[in-house]
């Protein structure tokens, strides 16, 4: 008798865009607005506040997320009763973890808080009393909204499914377009055992595993890479020659935009390639070994450090651990000293000191750095092949 598939809740979120009328368009920009004031507001208080608490000398007086949001409440101005209350809520509930992750010494590369500028590409609130009505997004409406005679549900493309609890919302404004990011919770089936195991070799431009290889980098994507260094250059030279005043003329702003277009096709592109090749890993496999790599370190070392960052390997971790722990996958991460290009996947040997593959091949020995030579067995095989076989023996 077969045992039934067991199930799990987990928050998927789907990104879709809003399609607002000039009515609700207004509605937006004022909450994206009263987001950015109510975090700057929290976050000079919440200064003020541990700055006092340090010149006293008073633990009891140091700031937190209750303080701060009783403190804006109490003075909350007329203007303010007409907007949602939410949105003051949830940026001060923002603030505070934005704090707790910059106090916590496991993440060492959190920066503290900083004030929101009206000036940054990107903005937007969040608010947890959004609902879905008839395939529509439709915001909580204020007692005192201004905008009572037209308050419409806001129509929306691009989400799968619209079944589960609806969580917290994430609308924000990019380029003169309006997004929202839809988290539902759902139940989640765990997929069956398959048997099989596979491992991922990352890399520059493509990725390396047992069934093949992914390019990350596909034609279309330098096409795009292409445009961008190009829009880059128009408007750096525009600001050569024009200095502050670039910014304030027609072109360098649809230059700007243009360039901002490309880059969120670029994301687009490489988000889709890296969740359907992970959906892939999961669904054929029991348990998938990567690579533990210092992403950061590794791009400041300015050696193929554009061709890193564009083959976010970070975010293909980033999916994959969340995909497997959703659908009861194991997932191996090797150490970062797991030498899987050295070593010998025949024999076992490990080359040393001067007989090591660099990015540049061995200097030593004449051999390219796409190329595996075991100087034990005399093996040779593709680098890259030879690093799948060896995280494929860790499973």
């Amino acid at each position: 008798m077969s045992m039934p598939n067991p199930k799990r809740t987990a928050v998927r979120v789907q990104k879709v865009r809003l399609y607002p009328d000039v009515e609700m368009k207004q509605v937006l920009d004022e909450l994206c607005d009263y987001r950015r004031y109510c975090w700057n507001e929290a976050l000079a208080l919440w200064n003020d506040m541990y700055e006092q608490s340090l010149i006293l000398d008073d633990r009891k007086s140091r700031p937190s997320e209750y303080k701060v949001r009783n403190e804006l409440v109490a003075e909350k101005q007329d203007w303010q009763y007409a907007l949602s209350a939410r949105v003051l809520q949830l940026s001060v509930r923002d603030l505070n973890k934005a704090f707790r992750n910059f106090f916590d010494k496991a993440q060492t590369d959190w920066g503290k808080p900083k004030f929101k500028s009206k000036k940054a590409p990107r903005q937007g609130f969040k608010t947890d009393r959004a609902r879905i009505v008839n395939g529509k997004l439709l915001l909580d409406r204020p007692h005192e909204s201004r905008h009572k005679k037209k308050w419409t549900a806001i129509p929306f493309k691009g989400a799968k499914s619209l079944e589960g609890d609806l969580k917290v919302v994430s609308v924000y404004r990019e380029n003169g377009r309006y997004y929202a990011s839809l988290p539902f919770e759902v139940d989640i089936r765990k997929k069956e055992k398959t048997g099989r195991c596979d491992a991922v070799d990352v890399n520059v431009g493509h990725l390396n595993h047992a069934g093949g290889v992914v390019s990350t980098i596909p034609k279309r994507l330098e096409m795009l890479y292409k445009r961008i260094r190009h829009y880059q250059r128009v408007l750096a030279r525009k600001r050569t020659v024009n200095g502050k005043k670039a910014v304030r003329s027609r072109n360098y702003a649809k230059t700007r935009a243009k360039l901002q277009r490309d880059y969120t096709r670029a994301a687009n592109i490489q988000h889709d390639l890296m969740q359907k090749f992970t959906t892939e890993l999961v669904s054929r496999n029991d348990a998938v070994v990567i690579e533990d790599l210092d992403v950061k370190k590794m791009q400041m070392s300015h050696v193929a450090s554009k061709g890193m960052h564009r083959s976010v390997f970070g975010y293909f971790r980033q999916v994959l651990s969340y995909k497997c722990e959703w659908y009861g996958r194991r997932l191996i991460i090797a150490d970062k000293f797991y030498p899987s290009t050295q070593r010998c996947s025949k024999c076992g040997h490990i080359k040393q000191k001067d007989e090591k593959i660099t990015l540049e091949g061995n200097s030593k020995h004449k051999t390219r750095h796409d190329e595996y030579i075991c100087y034990e067995c005399g093996a040779v095989m593709d680098r890259d092949e030879n690093a799948v076989m060896n995280l494929l023996a860790l499973a």
